[in-house]
């Protein structure tokens, strides 16, 4: 049998500083009113000593947990199994703990989940929230609410619950992405543009399809077929777009996943990409871009990006505001998207 040392105490820390239990404590929980010198001596022993502060004990005296719900719409196999996830939750994490805050992951599989979520949140246990893949008629927005906490959502709000105006949200420019795309497309000299959609019921689908209809005006729905930003869901679509319109020239997808799906129908189908028709995605996420065949022509917004923002914003508090190097306003904050040049179109 082996011994294991004790852990040390914040008294024992007072002690080596040689200040009060009350200073030490004030040291370790950020407090203010300690001259510089005494708080120097204090972070020493906390050092010296391998000091841990009791989370719980921290909490009653700060009523701060240093920890943050990340809540994620989706059931479990559509979040491990899109890249798009990973990476805002990378972006996300990686704020967070420069901030020394934990992440808390929860997802969504159905009505249940959303209450057990809802429960979670109300209960004290974080600091705040984050959430994004919203569905327009998702009860999420009303339990968070309820439930009290600081939020920030990823992606433009699109319910209607009279409280929508006060939402601080990050979102990319999904619409001017969208016409970047088409126009593009367009510009090669494509004239019978189909577009495969993501899920309607979420609001960056819905822009990147307003998007395209900014540009082909005369498109008929025809041309227009409903995806769920799934490599299955682009070949589905994909396959009925070919069955509808034969003629049809390019492809503009909602994502690159859909897009990556579209790209094996044609293929199977015995298209050129991109002599017969051209294909654009959107996103720009590498592992699924660069590696279709061809290389995907892309919209890129910097997904990454988004999550820092929105633990920024959170991790910011009530004195968030306008910068003038982010462009954030009190609602939010949305970010440019380029169109990267690769071989499908």
């Amino acid at each position: 049998m082996t011994e294991t040392a004790s852990r040390p105490t914040l008294e024992a820390v007072a002690a080596r500083a040689g200040v009060s239990r009350a200073t030490a404590s004030r040291v370790v929980n950020g407090g203010d009113g300690v001259r510089e010198a005494l708080v120097e001596r204090v972070r020493r022993a906390v050092e010296e000593l391998g000091y841990v502060p009791n989370q719980a004990a921290r909490s009653l005296v700060t009523r701060r947990h240093d920890a943050v719900a990340v809540v994620v719409a989706e059931p479990e196999t559509r979040v491990f199994a899109d890249p798009f996830f990973a990476l805002q939750l990378r972006g996300i994490s990686k704020e967070l703990t420069a901030h020394d805050n934990q992440l808390v992951l929860l997802l969504t599989e159905g009505r249940d989940d959303h209450a057990r979520v809802g429960r979670y949140l109300a209960g004290g246990h974080v600091d705040g929230a984050l959430v994004f893949s919203l569905h327009l008629d998702d009860p999420l927005p009303g339990l968070i609410r309820r439930a009290g906490v600081p939020t920030v959502f990823g992606g433009r709000p699109g319910w209607d619950d009279g409280h929508s105006g006060d939402v601080v949200y990050v979102d990319s420019d999904n619409r001017g992405g969208a016409r970047q795309a088409v126009r593009h497309l367009v510009g090669l000299g494509r004239s019978r543009v189909a577009h495969i959609t993501g899920p309607l019921d979420q609001t960056s689908a819905a822009d990147r399809l307003d998007g395209y209809r900014d540009v082909m005006t005369d498109a008929g729905p025809r041309l227009v077929v409903q995806g769920d930003f799934t490599p299955a869901g682009g070949e589905r679509a994909m396959r009925e777009l070919l069955d509808r319109c034969p003629d049809m020239d390019a492809v503009f997808a909602a994502n690159d996943l859909s897009a990556a799906g579209a790209l094996r129908v044609l293929r199977e189908r015995g298209r050129r990409v991109p002599e017969d028709v051209a294909v654009i995605g959107f996103d720009d996420m590498l592992p699924v871009a660069e590696q279709t065949d061809p290389p995907l022509t892309t919209v890129r917004q910097d997904i990454e990006e988004m999550g820092r923002l929105m633990a920024r914003l959170l991790l910011r508090g009530p004195d968030r505001g306008t910068t003038a190097e982010e462009g954030v306003t009190p609602s939010g904050v949305v970010l440019p998207t380029t169109l990267v040049r690769r071989a499908s179109a």
